[in-house]
């Protein structure tokens, strides 16, 4: 299953809290001809480095399935970032 959504927040000292829910697909939609490029490069490095292409997106599929439920949080002094991948 492909990610839905994500939510971003980050807290600063002595400021407002952030946060911001970013829906996946739309973003995917409008980045698509990006995709298209970087699928096509791709497919030219498989090529070059003697890689079998469908087993190659066969796996950037299971690592794309395997986002929802990630966590990333960073924490730099008194500022932190918490990613959320549903």
């Amino acid at each position: 299953m492909m990610p839905q959504l994500m939510t971003v927040r980050v807290k600063r000292p002595n400021r407002r809290r952030i946060r911001i829910w970013v829906p996946v697909l739309p973003v995917a939609l409008v980045l698509s001809p990006v995709v298209v490029l970087a699928a096509l490069a791709a497919a030219v490095a498989c090529l070059i480095y003697r890689v079998d292409a469908v087993r190659a997106l066969g796996t950037s599929w299971r690592i794309v399935s395997a986002l929802p439920g990630t966590r990333i949080d960073i924490e730099h002094d008194r500022t932190a970032v918490h990613v959320a991948i549903r």
